[in-house]
């Protein structure tokens, strides 16, 4: 894969990223570090066995909220995240292992630092919201 673009401050992340293309490889780079890293065995254990699924919606949800199409919405509606989320304990430490798993592979990609840092930001947001029980 080719890095991604550096940033424009006009472009959106999701085009930042490479689109499509981009989004799709970190997608698959995430799934297969917390698929294989035993670092992230609690956050797998969240999940199904057979990830096509979960890597899919992940693809679709991320295109839309990075700025590209809302491949998510057109097939599920309103994104809901934290209802859609509540079925599974969600703790610190599930967040830190997504963020950790999500940093890694951002890296893995070769992603400008200043997107990097930005997205971080964004998904730490997101993640820590997403928490449903202590700890």
């Amino acid at each position: 894969m080719t890095a991604p673009a550096a940033p424009d401050s006009t472009a959106t992340p999701f085009e930042q990223l490479g689109g499509e293309a981009g989004t799709r490889a970190l997608v698959d780079r995430f799934y297969d570090l917390m698929d294989l890293e035993p670092q992230f065995a609690g956050l797998r254990a969240l999940h199904p066995q057979d990830l096509e699924g979960s890597r899919d919606k992940l693809f679709w949800f991320l295109c839309g909220w990075l700025g590209g199409p809302d491949h998510y919405i057109s097939r599920f509606g309103h994104p809901m995240l934290r209802a859609r989320h509540l079925p599974y304990s969600i703790a610190s430490s599930e967040r830190d292992q997504w963020m950790a798993c999500m940093l890694l592979a951002m890296e893995d990609l070769a992603v400008p630092a200043p997107l990097a840092e930005r997205l971080g930001q964004s998904f730490m947001g997101t993640a820590d919201w997403m928490r449903n029980r202590p700890g």
